[in-house]
């Protein structure tokens, strides 16, 4: 395994805590009730009534309903992409991705953050709406766009942006229908885990040909193929 280090996090105070419980309270609410109602029937206020808070205090943490299906979801992203920018010199693109999700996306504590009754509810809920869906693509794209430009801006001429596009999809690619099939059955947090890391040592094996190799730079980097000329 790629050896990260990890910062340990700073203990929360009493507040901090207070706000944790409270947006908990209302993921936990919004799953429930558009589980019971149906997404399209299911309002903020009801929402909000459910988690015992006011429909002010939702909005102080969410922007509207859907925010509330997709929560962290930005967050982990960005997670990714600092990692992405926190590349190590002459590290290949395959190692730095490996290393980012193992920090992030592939990490125990996002994994038992992904499973669970709650969890594992979201994920039916969203599959089951044709508007939680196309915002869950919608999602997608843009975090595999955040992604791409993440990897180009840190690996400069070595890696064009075709390359970096097709290694994040191939990547993402890998995780989502992992994730999905592991949620589906109710899979552990290890399972899950598990389960990822394998996915993602999968796609990035294929990777080995794209970008720069350990230790080629400048002039004893290989070659790019050109297309032939139509």
């Amino acid at each position: 395994m790629i050896e990260t280090t990890a910062v340990p996090p700073e203990p929360m105070g009493l507040r901090e805590r207070k706000k944790l419980r409270t947006r908990r309270a209302l993921i936990e609410a919004a799953v429930r009730l558009v589980a019971e109602r149906g997404y399209e029937e299911t309002t903020v206020a009801q929402i909000a009534a459910s988690a015992d808070v006011s429909t002010r205090t939702f909005f102080s943490y969410f922007p509207g309903k859907d925010d509330v299906l997709f929560a962290d979801s930005q967050q982990r992203v960005d997670a990714l992409v600092r990692a992405v920018a926190d590349r190590r010199p002459q590290e290949t693109v395959a190692h730095l991705l490996l290393r980012a999700l193992e920090g992030s996306v592939v990490s125990p504590d996002a994994a038992a953050d992904l499973t669970g009754e709650v969890p594992s509810l979201r994920v039916r809920l969203i599959l089951s709406s044709p508007a939680l869906q196309a915002r869950a693509l919608h999602w997608l794209f843009e975090a595999q766009r955040q992604l791409t430009g993440a990897l180009v801006e840190a690996y400069g001429d070595e890696l064009t942006e075709p390359e970096a596009a097709a290694a994040v999809g191939a990547l993402v690619g890998a995780l989502v229908n992992t994730a999905l099939i592991c949620l589906a059955r109710d899979a552990s947090a290890d399972e899950l885990r598990l389960s990822l890391s394998r996915a993602a040592r999968v796609a990035i094996g294929g990777l080995a040909s794209v970008g720069p190799k350990p230790g080629a730079t400048g002039a004893d980097a290989p070659a790019r193929e050109e297309p032939d000329e139509p």
